[in-house]
C-alpha cells in the first residue's frame, strides 16, 4: 500500500509537470511572437528553452524506468487475446475526427481533453472483490493514451492499462476500421 501511494504521487508530480511544461511552453511561445522585435527579448527566450530539455528529460527517465508492461499492453496479439477473453472497455482518447477517421473494432471515443468528465463510463476496480473488466486507453501514438493511464491510476484506477502500439500499431497489423 505504502509503495502504491508514492507510486500515485510521483505519477501526479509527472503529469501536474507536464501540464506546467505545456503552460509555460505556450506562454513562451505568446511572448515570442509579442516581441519578435525586441533582439533581448529573443535572446531571453531562447536561453528559458534551454531548461525545458532537461524536464523532458526527466520525465522520460522517470517513464524508462517503470518496469516493462507496468501498465501497458505491448503487442497486438496480446490486445487480441484480451478481446476475446476478458471483453476489455477500449477507449480511444484521439479527437472524434480522428476516430471517424478510423479505430479499433468496439471502442468508445472519449477525447483525452473529456476524459474527467466521462469517469461515470469507466469501470472502477473492484467491488466487493469482484474483478471488473478491464479498461485499454489507446491513441494515434501513445502519448495520450499514456497521460490517461496516468491520470486514472491518480484517480485509483487500477484496472486501466495502456496499448503503446496505439492505433498506429494496430493498423499496421490490418486490423482497422475505416468509417
Amino acid at each position: 500500500m505504502k509503495f502504491k501511494k508514492s507510486i500515485q504521487t510521483l505519477l501526479l508530480g509527472i503529469v501536474l509537470s507536464f501540464f506546467l511544461f505545456l503552460s509555460i511552453q505556450q506562454n513562451l511561445m505568446a511572448s515570442e511572437i509579442s516581441t519578435s522585435s525586441d533582439s533581448m527579448a529573443e535572446t531571453d527566450i531562447v536561453s528559458d528553452q534551454k531548461g525545458f530539455p532537461k524536464l523532458e528529460s526527466a520525465v522520460d527517465q522517470y517513464l524508462m524506468s517503470i518496469p516493462s508492461g507496468y501498465y501497458t499492453i505491448s503487442k497486438v496479439e496480446d490486445l487480441k487475446s484480451l478481446m476475446a477473453n476478458r471483453q476489455p472497455l477500449l477507449v480511444d482518447v484521439r479527437e472524434p475526427s480522428e476516430y471517424r477517421s478510423g479505430h479499433i473494432p468496439g471502442a468508445t471515443n472519449i477525447p483525452l481533453r473529456t476524459l474527467a468528465r466521462n469517469l461515470s463510463k469507466i469501470p472502477g476496480d473492484a467491488y466487493g472483490g469482484l474483478r471488473l473488466r478491464p479498461v485499454v486507453l489507446y491513441c494515434s501514438a501513445g502519448y495520450r493514451s499514456a497521460m490517461g493511464v496516468m491520470t486514472l491510476h491518480l484517480l485509483g484506477y487500477e484496472n486501466v492499462q495502456g496499448f503503446p502500439p496505439s492505433f498506429a500499431g494496430w493498423k499496421a497489423s490490418g486490423e482497422a476500421i475505416a468509417k
